[in-house]
C-alpha cells in the first residue's frame, strides 16, 4: 500500500487519521507485519528532549524614540550578537553572563522570557547621524519584543555517543560529571523515540518538514551543522517562534564546571507512506548502538572503549573493562514521551498537518575537521623513541649501568614487556644509599602516569606539571613502551616556537 502526504492530510482534515507514537509502532509492526501497518496507520509521531547547546533565539526590539544602532548588547547581563541589523540581535544559549558566570546564560535569559520575567536590556553604540544615541538600559518583556525566532543552527542529533572517563580525576563536560576510572557512563537520546532514528533514510525529513519545537509548531530550515549523513549522525537546523513556546519544553540547565545549555522539546511526525517507512518506524532500542568514548583524551576523535545499545543503557548499566559500571541519562525520556503524545494530539484534533520536505538532507555528507595552519604537536613528535627499557627482575646495579649507558635519568620497568614501574637516579641514588642494591622492584615507582603517543604535547605537560614529575613513559594500548617525553624535550619544543 502507498500513500502520499496529500492524502493524509486529508484524513487529518476529515478526522479519520490513525496516529501512533514510535514506542506503540514497533509493537504494531511486530503483531500485525509492515503491509498491514503500512494500511492502518498514517503516522507515527516522535520526541526527544534533552541538552541542545546549539540553539539561540533573534530578537528585533523595534527602535527607540532616539535612534540607536547597537554594536554591543548584554541581557541580563549576557551578550547578545548584534551585528545584524540596529536593533536585531542573536542570543545564543551557551552564551554565558560576565557578571555571574557558568551558572547563568543566554538559556536562562530564554527561560525568563517564556516564563513572563522582565529582562534587563544595556545596548552601546559609537553613534551615527542617522542613529545618533550611543547608550540605552531598557527592560523588556516577551509580548514587548516584535519578533523573538527561535533557530537553532543543530539539535535533534540522531545518534550521540555515550562518555566515559578513564582518567583518575572527575571530569565536567557537557555530558555531565563524569567519574575517574570509567565508573560512570552518561548518554544522552531517546532511543526509540528519537525523531531521524524513525526515519533513518531521511525520505521524509528535510527542509520545510513542520515540526514540534519547544511546544509550538516549527520547521525544519535544512541540515544541521556538523550534520554526517554518511556516518548516521545526521542534524537538523531548526525554528519556531518563541512567543508561542512552552515552559514545559524549554528549559535552561547549567553543566557544572562547562557552562549553560538549552532543555528542547522536538517530535517530527513520520508520515506511513508505505510498508518501508513502517519498518523504519517499528525501531527499538535494542536496534540502535552509539559509541561509549574515554572523555579523558583530550582529542577531537576519542577512543571508543566499546559500542552499546540504548537498551543496554536504559537498563541501567554497562560492562566495561570486566567490571559493571552504572549508566545514567541527560535527555528526559518521560518529556520525550510528552513530545510525542502532544503532537499525536495535535494531528488527531487537527490543528497539525504534515508537510512534505523542499528539499532533503544530503545523503553520504560527511564532517571535516577545522583546518589548522598551526597545530599542536602530538608527544610523538617530540618523544624520544625505541629507547631502552629494564626488566623488574634485574638489579639496581644493572639499571644505574643503563642509565649511564644512555645518559638518561628515568628507565622504564617492564614485566612480561609490559610496563610495570619506573626508576630514575634519584632512586637509584636513595637504594645505594641504604645499601640496597638489589631487584629494582622495591624502589620503583609502580603507580605511573603514563601518555599516549597521539595525546597533545600540551595534555602531556600538564599531567607531568600536576603530578610533580618530569618525564612520562609513552605506551601504547597494548602497555607496551613506545618512548619517553620528558621535561626537557617541551622546553625544547617551546624554545624552538620562540625563535620561530
Amino acid at each position: 500500500m502507498v500513500k502520499t502526504i496529500a492524502e493524509i492530510n486529508q484524513k487529518i482534515a476529515s478526522g479519520d487519521v490513525c496516529v501512533v507514537t514510535a514506542e506503540d509502532m514497533s509493537d504494531i509492526v511486530d503483531d500485525i507485519g509492515a503491509e498491514k501497518a503500512a494500511a492502518e496507520v498514517d503516522v507515527v509521531t516522535t520526541g526527544t528532549f534533552g541538552a541542545m547547546c546549539s540553539s539561540g533565539v533573534f530578537f528585533n526590539f523595534g527602535h527607540s524614540e532616539t535612534p540607536i544602532k547597537i554594536t554591543k548588547m548584554f541581557m541580563n547581563g549576557v551578550e547578545a550578537y548584534s551585528g545584524v541589523a540596529a536593533v536585531d540581535a542573536y542570543l545564543g544559549a551557551t552564551q554565558f553572563s560576565e557578571k555571574v558566570g557558568l551558572k547563568y546564560g543566554g538559556a536562562h535569559v530564554i527561560e525568563d522570557l517564556i516564563s513572563g520575567k522582565e529582562v534587563e536590556v544595556a545596548a552601546y553604540s559609537y553613534g551615527t547621524d542617522c542613529y545618533p544615541r550611543k547608550e540605552l538600559t531598557t527592560t523588556v518583556t516577551l509580548n514587548d519584543l516584535n519578533q523573538a525566532v527561535m533557530v537553532n543552527p543543530r539539535n535533534a542529533y540522531q545518534r550521540y555517543d555515550a562518555a566515559t572517563n578513564g582518567s583518575k580525576k572527575i571530569l565536567h563536560t557537557y555530558m555531565g560529571e563524569l567519574l575517574p576510572d570509567c565508573k560512570n557512563v552518561t548518554y544522552s537520546g531517546a532511543g526509540i523515540l528519537s525523531p531521524i532514528s524513525n526515519d533513518s533514510t531521511y525520505r521524509t525529513i528535510g527542509a520545510g518538514t513542520k515540526i514540534f519545537l519547544g511546544g509550538a509548531q516549527g520547521m525544519i530550515v535544512g541540515e544541521g551543522t556538523q550534520c554526517s549523513t554518511a556516518g548516521g549522525y545526521a542534524t537538523l537546523m531548526t525554528t519556531g517562534n518563541l512567543k508561542q513556546m512552552k515552559k514545559e519544553y524549554v528549559n535552561a540547565a547549567s553543566f557544572s564546571g562547562y557552562g549553560t545549555s538549552l532543555y528542547l522539546g522536538l517530535g517530527i511526525p513520520i508520515p506511513i507512506l508505505d510498508a518501508e517507512m513502517a519498518k523504519s518506524t517499528a525501531v527499538r532500542d535494542c536496534d540502535i548502538s552509539v559509541g561509549i568514548k574515554d572523555y579523558s583524551i583530550g582529542k577531537r576523535d576519542r577512543p571508543v572503549i566499546r559500542t552499546a545499545t540504548y537498551e543496554e543503557l536504559k537498563s541501567g548499566s554497562v560492562e566495561l573493562y570486566g567490571k559493571t559500571v552504572p549508566t545514567s541519562p541527560l535527555s528526559v525520556f518521560k518529556t520525550a514521551r510528552k513530545v510525542a503524545e502532544e503532537l499525536k494530539d495535535w494531528i488527531e484534533r487537527g490543528t497539525f498537518t504534515l508537510s512534505a520536505p523542499v528539499y532533503p538532507l544530503p545523503l553520504k555528507q560527511t564532517t571535516k575537521p577545522m583546518k589548522e595552519t598551526n597545530k599542536i604537536p602530538l608527544v610523538k613528535d617530540v618523544m624520544s623513541g625505541n629507547i631502552e627499557t629494564v626488566d623488574v627482575t634485574k638489579s639496581v646495579v644493572d639499571a644505574a649501568k643503563i642509565m649511564r649507558k644512555n645518559e638518561r635519568n628515568h628507565l622504564p620497568v617492564v614485566a612480561d614487556k609490559k610496563l610495570a614501574g619506573i626508576i630514575t637516579s634519584w632512586d637509584i641514588s636513595k637504594a645505594v644509599s641504604e645499601n640496597h642494591l638489589g631487584t629494582i622492584e622495591a624502589c620503583m615507582t609502580k603507580n605511573v602516569v603514563t601518555c599516549g603517543p597521539n595525546d597533545l604535547v600540551d595534555t602531556a605537560a600538564k599531567k607531568m606539571a600536576e603530578n610533580h614529575i618530569s618525564a612520562m613513559p609513552v605506551i601504547d594500548e597494548n602497555r607496551n613502551v613506545v618512548g619517553l617525553i620528558t621535561s626537557e624535550h617541551i622546553s625544547q619544543l617551546f624554545s624552538r616556537g620562540r625563535n620561530q
